[in-house]
């Protein structure tokens, strides 16, 4: 199973007594949704799952895509890893999945697959880590696939 996390672009910062969930991305951030985009356009496996938080800023990064995708409340600002798994049917799902979200839940979710346990790593905005699990003498193995950063995106 591959599973592609995507961290939203560099989004305003948050007003004093506003929701978290309304800010809006910067027109930098909207320049790197897009650059992750592209570079995701041209990589995807065909048959790709897309599920985005419902916080604004995640849904403008995954329209930079211009696929079809669908908002799912487990991926919010407060989400939890273990859900997360339980949501994409990590790692029997046979179809690949983009999750569109935030930090800190990203990096623990990674942490988790990856080391076994969740601990607080960090994934940049407008990040890519993809992870794949695939078996190797008969063990489970979840590696790395690929890290894509807007600024290694180019222009």
């Amino acid at each position: 199973m591959d599973l592609i996390l995507w961290r939203h672009a560099e989004a305003e910062d948050g007003l004093p007594g506003a929701p978290d969930a309304g800010r809006l991305l910067t027109a930098r951030g909207r320049r790197q949704a897009m650059k992750m985009a592209g570079w995701l356009d041209r990589n995807l496996p065909s048959g790709c799952r897309i599920l985005c938080s419902p916080a604004r800023r995640t849904v403008q990064t995954a329209d930079a895509l211009g696929r079809k995708f669908r908002i799912h409340a487990d991926l919010g600002i407060d989400g939890r890893p273990q859900r997360i798994m339980e949501l994409v049917n990590w790692p029997l799902a046979s179809e690949p999945v983009l999750l569109v979200g935030h930090q800190p839940v990203l990096g623990r979710l990674a942490a988790l697959l990856m080391h076994g346990v969740e601990a607080d790593w960090t994934v940049r905005k407008g990040a890519i880590w993809w992870l794949a699990r695939r078996e190797r003498g008969g063990q489970p193995q979840v590696y790395l696939k690929a890290v894509m950063t807007p600024d290694l995106c180019g222009r």
